[in-house]
């Protein structure tokens, strides 16, 4: 009689060794799948159902409202908006078309309101669990600091991915219920459809969304230095701040096409026909480089953090 025949019994299926050819049993596995999964919704209800997370969104759900109020205000006696050149990309064509209050919308937040909202979301990630105490009960669940570290920044991701189309969402309904919709023309002076206009903004939504990946990754690395929520949190945005100044000193242009703020707002170039590549290839290049490498740096800080709350 075999030795696993032999502790055959209540239980004697998970004492038993897994079978030759495979690394665990199949049931094994589908439970790890399954505990994956639990944890990521669970990490994604924590997260959006908190007062401050609804605050952000609602601040950046604002952002659209007052731009198109305001460009309705400008244009009250039939001028168009922006004189030709001032303000964010596009606002010179919010009257003609209330979509491009989408891409203004998305040029308006993205250097500030949206990497500031991802900031504060990834900066609390694992400070904000080791300020409550949570964050030791988290590892004996059992996750494992890389499961857990990979899923907070999962759900840092999807907060930038819904944070993104709510400004875009909110933006297409203030547009069509303010200005006319319609065929629209691009950049390169060429006609669109609505339809193709749409999709557009969805690509370009998409887009704004991946290019606060690096954001993210950099406010996750600083959660792992400190146990304050709020010590990560300003860091993060101080951070933010203080790269966007530098990328707009002259001084420092050799510089600043390293910087991950740079090339934030060539989305408008989704907006020509043809769509040109180049500063798009550039910023999503740029931001998986910040993402492996503060991710890199984060998951060694994490792995070799003294937990103690």
């Amino acid at each position: 009689m075999s030795q696993a025949e032999e502790i055959k019994g209540p239980g004697a299926e998970t004492c038993a060794a897994p079978p030759r050819g495979r690394d665990r049993p199949p049931q094994a596995a589908a439970r790890r799948t399954t505990f994956r999964a639990t944890l990521f919704r669970n990490e994604l209800h924590v997260t959006f159902r908190r007062w401050r997370t609804l605050a952000l969104l609602a601040v950046l759900a604002a952002v659209p409202i007052l731009v198109g109020i305001a460009v309705k205000i400008e244009t009250g006696d039939g001028d168009s908006a922006g004189g030709g050149g001032g303000g964010p990309a596009f606002i010179s064509q919010i009257t003609n078309n209330g979509l491009f209050l989408v891409f203004t919308a998305l040029a308006a937040t993205l250097p500030f309101f949206l990497p500031m909202s991802i900031g504060v979301i990834a900066g609390d990630a694992i400070a904000g669990e080791a300020n409550a105490g949570t964050l030791r009960y988290l590892l004996v669940a059992p996750a494992g600091r890389t499961r857990l570290l990979l899923t907070k920044y999962a759900t840092v991701m999807a907060f930038c991915l819904v944070a993104t189309l709510v400004v875009a969402l909110s933006a297409l309904t203030v547009g069509a219920i303010l200005f006319p919709l319609g065929d629209l023309t691009t950049i390169s002076g060429t006609q669109i459809t609505f339809a193709e206009g749409l999709g557009r903004a969805l690509l370009i939504a998409l887009v704004v969304a991946a290019s606060l990946t690096g954001v993210a990754a950099l406010g996750l690395f600083v959660s792992t230095l400190t146990n304050s929520g709020i010590a990560a949190m300003a860091t993060t945005v101080g951070l933010l701040i203080t790269v966007q100044i530098l990328d707009q000193i002259p001084q420092l242009h050799a510089l600043q096409p390293y910087f991950f703020s740079h090339y934030w707002l060539s989305f408008a170039d989704l907006m020509r026909e043809p769509v040109y590549w180049d500063d798009l290839v550039k910023n999503l290049g740029l931001q998986a480089l910040y993402a492996a490498v503060f991710g890199s740096a984060a998951w060694a800080r994490f792995m070799a953090k003294d937990i103690t709350a």
